[in-house]
């Protein structure tokens, strides 16, 4: 279905319109695929559709080959250097006019043919996520031990159950993403901190469970950085919002270690160790005192 804009290149005020967002970078041997999938299962839903394509400075054949695609549903907006994946997506949510948003990769790995299932079970919630949780799931094996840990971390952190922390097939209502897009991360970690943001502040936010292909061409993600850089998001994440999470535990921690030297120095050495239990003591009510503090701040702020 064609889409229609008014003389300030908006969308018609159709509440069903919505912008596919499609993140790439070097992804010559999928891209041209990943685009007429997309469109073909658009076109289907009769709703005003539009597919964005963000090249993050693609230094590959995938310029050439967007190109070279001609449709009036395509468009392409160019980073002039790599500035990331958070980055080609904010870029694209704030280049985007239809109240609904849809992020998915360019690799070929999501079941884009089920957009349109998504966008129907969406309804007025704020955000619905494909979660890899299918019958037919191709997770890499050196990426399934720290998305494990990870997951785990987040859901302690957030206090609810996340199927799945970082899947990159969302939907979205766009007035609620941009309120949070000054805190999203350029990196890998955009969906992640997305997804805690929404489930502490109490936004409506469901999974749908989807399968996840191999990916056609070579991933971009560095196991070990990356997975460091996703647990400094989540705590950073939970510190913004649930910071008592953070401080609570650290707190505990520390004042039962004064209990256990206390005992450990009482029964096998000659001497108490007192200043390293006072410091132990003192730095625990230090933890709470600014974890109640930063609580406090953050409901005055109404987050």
């Amino acid at each position: 279905m064609p889409f229609s804009r008014d003389s300030k290149g908006c969308f018609s005020k159709d509440d069903r319109a919505v912008t596919v967002i499609v993140p790439t970078y070097n992804e010559e041997a999928a891209i041209s695929q990943t685009v007429e999938k997309i469109w073909n299962t658009m076109v289907s839903t009769q709703r005003e559709f539009e597919i964005l394509v963000i090249d993050d400075g693609s230094n590959d054949g995938t310029n050439q080959i967007l190109n070279s695609i001609e449709d009036g549903h395509l468009r392409i907006i160019r980073h002039n250097r790599n500035k990331g994946y958070g980055a080609a997506l904010k870029t694209g949510v704030r280049a985007a006019t239809t109240p609904l948003i849809v992020i998915t990769d360019a690799d070929g790995t999501y079941p884009n043919e089920r957009i349109p299932e998504l966008l129907s079970d969406f309804g007025g919630k704020d955000m619905l996520v494909g979660s890899r949780t299918g019958k037919k799931v191709k997770i890499p094996f050196i990426r399934k031990i720290p998305k494990w840990f990870i997951g785990r971390l987040a859901n302690y952190l957030a206090r609810i159950k996340i199927p799945d922390i970082n899947s990159g097939l969302m939907v979205f209502n766009r007035d609620t993403l941009l309120g949070y897009l000054n805190i999203l991360p350029n990196g890998f970690s955009f969906t992640t901190t997305i997804t805690l943001a929404m489930l502490t502040c109490g936004n409506e936010v469901e999974y749908v469970a989807i399968d996840y292909a191999h990916r056609v061409g070579k991933s971009k993600i560095r196991p070990i950085r990356d997975t460091l850089n996703f647990i400094q998001l989540i705590i950073r994440t939970i510190l913004l919002f649930e910071p008592l999470r953070i401080f609570i535990p650290i707190a505990a921690l520390m004042f039962l270690s004064s209990i256990g030297v206390f005992v450990y120095s009482y029964i096998f050495t000659p001497k108490v160790m007192d200043m390293t239990i006072v410091i132990l003591i003192v730095g625990s009510i230090q933890m709470l005192g600014i974890g109640m503090l930063a609580d406090m701040i953050n409901r005055r702020l109404g987050r």
